[in-house]
């Protein structure tokens, strides 16, 4: 999947988390793209069978599309959280910067810095 999705669907997804119905236009808003854009942006991803157009214009994640979009949002906050946390950089810089890298990072190194987070909060509890 390029980036480019990825952006749509974490986008998507956070949407949804503050509203119930989102449009294209909601979309074309938060990312402060065109609605062209957007269009055929969406287009793809229903193509791909990530969302599906309501008949009222609402836009809703298939069943695989919102495990997509949940793996993408968990690793942007894992990212967020690491950023934040561990090399103290500030909550707005850390949220522009997990959204940046977050797709260029290997699993591996994923799983590394997932793995770091969980024992750092397991000695910070205990």
């Amino acid at each position: 999947m390029n980036r480019s999705a990825e952006d749509y669907i974490k986008t998507i997804y956070i949407l949804k988390t503050r509203t119930d119905s989102i449009r294209s236009v909601d979309v074309a808003r938060e990312l402060g793209y065109s609605k062209a854009s957007v269009s055929l942006a969406l287009s793809n991803l229903r193509k791909r069978d990530i969302i599906i157009m309501k008949k009222d214009g609402g836009i809703e994640f298939t069943q695989a599309g919102r495990k997509i979009a949940e793996e993408i949002y968990d690793r942007y906050v894992m990212l967020c959280s690491f950023l934040r946390d561990a090399a103290g950089v500030d909550e707005t810089t850390a949220k522009k910067d997990a959204w940046r890298i977050g797709y260029y990072l290997s699993d591996l190194t994923y799983e590394g810095i997932r793995q770091f987070i969980e024992d750092r909060e397991r000695v910070l509890l205990s």
